[in-house]
């Protein structure tokens, strides 16, 4: 743990620690509101956890955020699940993410990128009067505070558009991507009963075009409460029967009107990867959203009007609403519609030259495509603008750290970053102000209460426990549809420790503060009693050259035993023979221990993922098990479903 890194791999320099606007509201707070001035950012933490009420209504003043109707007090019931934040206040979110049209009118909020690579702007006063625009449209069509709009589209400028002039008439917004297939789309869209549909006629991935419209007639079936429908043609082809053109409903020159909700209206509703079930539908609220976001944006990423802010994503895919948050903070976001490696491994990176991007997210898993493919990005491209280099969707591995650190710049600060579309927001990862460790998140986010726990409760440093919160955080879900007395909402997080978020991560909270992340718990592998996680087995496993990915399953037998498979995934033309089988587990009992070696090393076909990426284990162990696989798993949240009917047609076989 905190042991084995004893050199940080970067450090800020003093520059760069003044002029950081963490550093700058540390001293503001300790001027206005108490916050200590000496101790750093490990002081700024305590407080900010210590005081919760302080800390967020500093943020509120810091970020000059507008309250049409000022709040009673900043936190009315502090209990979890149920917790009230600044009970009275009303205020609206696309306001807030309008703002910086006033002073910036002619230069790019968003910088739309699709596979030709080429950027193309949508400046601010554009983007605020096409919102004008179209929350008129909406409102004219009976759209009302609390009715659901929802998106079936891309990464592109007209899903930020609808989804900002959803929030100004205050209803609430909901999206998934178009790669989606019907059946998952309606698993998520028919909970929420939406009264609009935005959609394409199709979208262009990797070269080539798909078309949605069949899709869409299904979706306009099998949704009744819709009362629009509006067609936005990405490729070109004219508008069905019945459907309004996007063109006529942003045409006007409108300026938008923002209905001034209570703090704790919803503002959209994003869906778990429902890999065994229907989908969770996660409510999140305007003002919790919007005040957490502008903490992590703001003060975490360090962004701010100067910066530009490109994140690889889709719409189905949480990250895409905080990317656009990042309009809170004047930044121009960047928006990319294509695959993530077209027309080769180095994609993105091209894309952030283009954009001249200061923070570039992307998936960990990226940074290990492109580390195994030979990618040089500093050789092949001008990263000079790139200051932070940011992943998520799994914990980085140690050498995804160092292949960023020599393949991109020695001065660059890589920010892993750990959350959950449960809260939109990241419990751990980018401080601007501390020093990065190979294979370490920064530190927890200000205002959270992060804490690795032992079963019984009891807070542990230095040693592998359950990532729990404590305390709670604005933008914690205010509920799940459909679930009336808050049941589902409890069984998820709350039910192992009353009172206190579990998130079902593996963590380890070092005695230096910083944060490993170890995989999922609820897929934890247990050998001889010692638990562990699947991401180390991962990261070890991967870095032979032979192997494009694995996944591990460990599985409680009747008699009492356990069988632990790992099964790989390996790159064209390698062979699963002897050689490589020994170095395989050579390699986990050198780098792990003689514990992790599994029982059987298995060649498959490909490892199956949720649509937003994730390996899925779960569902893997229970066919396994023997449950069937309509049992096991909600096909329509898988990648590529004929995957599955390896490891079923395995389990029969074992039987």
């Amino acid at each position: 743990m905190s042991t084995e890194n004893p050199h940080p791999l970067w450090q800020p320099d003093p520059q760069r620690i003044a002029q950081a606007q963490v550093t700058k509201f540390q001293a503001w707070a300790a001027e206005n509101h108490g916050a200590p001035s000496e101790g750093g950012y490990a002081a700024l933490h305590r407080w900010s956890v210590d005081e919760l009420d302080t800390f967020w209504k500093a943020v509120t003043e810091w970020f000059d955020v507008r309250f049409a109707t000022p709040y009673a007090r900043v936190l009315g019931d502090r209990s979890m699940p149920g917790a009230q934040w600044f009970p009275g206040a009303t205020l609206n979110y696309a306001e807030h993410a309008l703002r910086a049209a006033a002073t910036r009118s002619d230069e790019p909020a968003l910088l739309y990128v699709d596979e030709s690579h080429e950027p193309r702007p949508v400046t601010w006063s554009e983007l605020r009067r096409q919102v004008g625009s179209l929350a008129a449209e909406l409102r004219a069509l009976g759209v009302r505070p609390g009715d659901r709009v929802s998106g079936y589209l891309p990464n592109i400028p007209q899903a930020v558009v609808a989804l900002l002039a959803t929030a100004a008439v205050g209803g609430v917004w909901t999206s998934c991507a178009p790669d989606f297939g019907a059946r998952s789309v309606l698993d998520r869209f028919q909970q929420v009963e939406p009264v609009v549909l935005f959609t394409v006629d199709g979208y262009r991935y990797g070269g080539k075009e798909h078309d949605r419209r069949d899709i869409v007639a299904e979706l306009r079936r099998e949704l009744p409460t819709l009362r629009a429908v509006v067609h936005i043609p990405l490729l070109g082809t004219p508008a069905p029967e019945g459907a309004l053109e996007w063109q006529a409903l942003t045409a006007a020159d409108e300026e938008p009107v923002f209905e001034q909700v209570p703090f704790d209206h919803p503002l959209w509703v994003l869906y778990s990867s429902g890999t065994t079930g229907l989908p969770k539908a996660i409510v999140q609220s305007q003002g919790g959203i919007l005040v957490e976001h502008l903490k992590q944006l703001g003060l975490h990423c360090d962004l701010g009007p100067e910066d530009r802010f490109f994140w690889y994503t889709s719409t189905g895919w949480m990250m895409w609403n905080f990317l656009v948050s990042g309009l809170l903070t004047g930044t121009t976001i960047v928006l990319y519609d294509g695959s993530p490696g077209y027309p080769d491994t180095g994609a993105q990176w091209r894309v952030a030259e283009r954009t001249q991007a200061t923070l570039y997210g992307t998936s960990a898993a990226y940074v290990m495509a492109c580390r195994k493919a030979d990618v040089h990005p500093a050789r092949d491209f001008d990263l000079t603008k790139v200051r932070c280099v940011a992943t998520t969707g799994s914990p980085l591995p140690p050498d995804g750290f160092r292949w960023l650190h020599d393949e991109v710049r020695d001065d660059l600060w890589i920010a892993s970053v750990s959350g959950g579309t449960d809260v939109c927001s990241c419990f751990a990862g980018a401080v601007p102000t501390l020093p990065v460790y190979v294979g370490e998140l920064q530190a927890p986010s200000l205002g959270t209460d992060l804490q690795s726990w032992d079963p019984s409760g009891k807070p542990l440093i230095d040693e592998v426990g359950e990532l729990v919160v404590t305390n709670p955080m604005p933008s914690m879900p205010i509920h799940f549809w459909n679930d009336p007395d808050g049941s589902r909402y409890h069984d998820s997080y709350f039910d192992t420790y009353p009172g206190v978020w579990r998130h079902g991560d593996w963590i380890t909270v070092t005695s230096r503060g910083s944060v490993v992340i170890h995989g999922r718990s609820d897929s934890t592998l247990n050998r001889q009693g010692v638990r562990m996680g699947s991401a180390d087995i991962y990261e070890a496993v991967e870095r032979l050259p032979e192997i494009k990915e694995s996944l591990v399953i460990g599985i409680e037998q009747p008699d009492g035993g356990y069988w632990m498979p790992l099964f790989v995934h390996l790159v064209p033309g390698a062979v699963l023979d002897e050689a490589l089988l020994g170095r395989i587990k050579q390699t986990i009992r050198e780098q792990l221990s003689p514990r992790h070696v599994p029982d059987e090393i298995i060649e498959v076909p490909g490892v199956p993922h949720t649509l937003t990426g994730k390996r899925i284990e779960v569902p893997v162990k229970r066919l396994l098990q023997g449950t069937p696989l309509e049992k096991a798993v909600n096909p329509g949240s898988i990648d590529n479903l004929d995957l599955l009917h390896f490891y079923e047609d395995l389990a029969r076989k074992r039987a």
